[in-house]
């Protein structure tokens, strides 16, 4: 049950103060392939047009910007090969390795709760959301 607004504390004006990592969260939630991206890499570097394949959907752009996210925020690291037909390849680095298990407990959670999810989405559509 939720309390009442006047017993709710305020909320503190500071909480996503410019240095709190809040930003930073791994899970990107406003991107879509990230924990994806994560568990094509989980058992191996994989080149740009592999991970393509099971990414049913990503489109050349989108996946080239999730992957330099990724990279970016230190989860994902890029080879680039010059002397070989390979071209690229993407690794997950210790942080991103580090990841998988909050994933995977956000995909078993997910499993459970699978047809309430389901319920909720369409009870909204049914509302003309």
């Amino acid at each position: 049950m939720t309390k009442p607004l006047a017993e709710l504390a305020p909320l503190d004006p500071e909480m996503f103060d410019p240095v709190c990592p809040s930003p930073l969260v791994p899970f990107r939630v406003g991107d879509k392939w990230a924990a994806m991206i994560l568990r094509c890499l989980q058992d191996g570097s994989r080149r740009f047009s592999e991970l393509k394949g099971p990414l049913r959907g990503v489109t050349s752009k989108s996946l080239t910007q999730s992957l330099r996210r990724l990279e970016r925020d230190g989860f994902v690291t890029r080879k680039a090969y010059e002397d070989t037909k390979l071209g690229v390849e993407y690794s997950l680095t210790p942080l991103g390795r580090g990841l998988l298990g909050p994933l995977d407990a956000a995909c078993e959670w997910t499993r459970e709760h699978w047809d309430e999810l389901i319920d909720a989405h369409e009870a909204h559509m049914n509302k003309g959301g």
